[in-house]
């Protein structure tokens, strides 16, 4: 949790700088002042992460209190708000760090509340009352990978890569995880889950509000896996309610959910609509799932030229996934090498056929990662999940070249 304290004369604005701060769901307000001269002692009271001081009830006395606070606690991050820029400066020049211009927006507020926690290289929760919500607190103190799955076409289980990497990203208690389903006409994220409660909530209802949109709401959007931990936002529940949701929707969704999350996983349509490339362009990596046959080689062909831009500075986000590796009846006779000299690029990984165990678990509504933690199918699940992590040693079971990442199975 991050720790603040707020001095601010004004009550209006004090008010609403506490309403926004009540609305990030890693945030403990420690303590509030109306007095500039007081806040000193309110700080060496209250020994917070983060002192927010607003300069425009009294600009001189706000300044000079900026000038103690950073002599006499020179490891505490200082953000300054006001409606005059040469006061802002000013505030830095006297030890504030960083600084927002009124009218605060949240985003705003959630990207300099970003920047003050990855500073401080992550801030443990040391509040017991706040205990319920340190897993919402990225553990790396910095926003959330968010990982893009899209399918080469319809029917190569990008829905179940999806979910399952997602449940397995989150059973790791050092994790939390949400996944978005984007396949706002005919997705089942939330089938291929069993989930319970806010049956009638979905990514329509928070793009209805989106004016309103804050933390608080957008948690309360998303419904949970309790076993795992994972979150869900579900695709609309009536096929009309997806012409609500804009590209711009997606992005204030992510940006938002990137301040409590890990892992964001984006479960995208095979329509790339704008929301979908919306969510490619916001996507850290982007795994491209395909079959060994000809028709969703082609179009990894297709999309990898669309997707690879040589002067993203993110550098090469695609990951190429062949699932259902060993399943004759799809292979069509092409092999793994073949498949590569076709697509002109190493295949990252492998999953195995094992659609008895993929098939149960669906059936049963729980992801692989407790209906079937020991099948061949989660062991190389949780392998490429650990990889995308960074978690990955060398020798892993199965994992026959370490360096290029991905398990060999049935390799021809």
């Amino acid at each position: 949790m991050l720790k603040v304290c707020i001095v601010d004369p004004t009550e209006s604005s004090r008010e609403s700088l506490r309403a926004l701060l009540l609305s990030v769901d890693f945030v403990w307000m420690e303590s509030e002042s109306n007095r500039y001269e007081y806040f000193g002692d309110v700080i060496r009271q209250s020994t917070p992460d983060l002192a927010i001081v607003s300069l425009d009830g009294d600009q001189q006395r706000a300044l000079h209190t900026i000038q103690q606070l950073a002599a006499e606690h020179p490891k505490l991050a200082i953000l300054t708000i006001s409606k005059n820029h040469q006061a802002l400066l000013l505030s830095l020049q006297k030890g504030a760090k960083y600084f927002l211009t009124e009218p605060v927006e949240l985003e705003d507020l959630l990207s300099a509340l970003r920047r003050a926690v990855g500073d401080a290289g992550g801030l443990q929760d040391t509040n017991a009352s706040s205990a319920s919500n340190s897993a919402l607190m990225p553990k790396q103190g910095g926003p959330a990978t968010v990982i893009a799955v899209l399918g080469s076409r319809g029917g190569v289980g990008t829905t179940t890569l999806a979910v399952n990497l997602a449940a397995t990203l989150a059973n790791d208690p050092d994790n939390a995880v949400a996944l978005i389903d984007l396949d706002l006409a005919l997705g089942d994220a939330d089938i291929a889950v069993e989930v319970q409660g806010m049956e009638n909530i979905s990514i329509a209802d928070v793009a209805r509000n989106i004016q309103r949109l804050d933390m608080n709401y957008l948690k309360r959007a998303l419904v949970k896996h309790e076993a795992t931990g994972l979150s869900i936002l579900r695709h609309p529940l009536e096929i009309q309610d997806m012409s609500q949701i804009h590209e711009a929707h997606v992005e204030r969704i992510v940006n938002l959910l990137k301040i409590s999350y890990t892992h964001l996983i984006l479960d995208l349509s095979k329509s790339f609509l704008p929301t979908d490339l919306m969510g490619l362009e916001l996507a850290d990596q982007i795994l491209l799932v395909a079959q060994l046959e000809l028709g969703s080689l082609r179009n990894v062909v297709r999309l990898n030229h669309l997707l690879n831009n040589p002067d993203d500075a993110r550098g090469d986000r695609v990951k190429i996934i062949v699932n259902r590796v060993g399943a004759e009846s799809v292979e069509e006779g092409i092999s793994l090498k073949k498949a590569e000299e076709v697509i002109g690029r190493p295949i990252y990984w492998q999953i195995p056929n094992d659609s008895k165990s993929v098939i149960a678990a669906r059936v049963a509504g729980q992801p692989l990662v407790k209906h079937a933690p020991k099948s061949k199918i989660q062991q190389n699940l949780h392998g490429l999940a650990q990889t995308l992590s960074g978690k990955a040693m060398a020798g892993a079971p199965g994992d026959k070249d370490s360096k290029k990442g991905w398990f060999s199975f049935g390799k021809k």
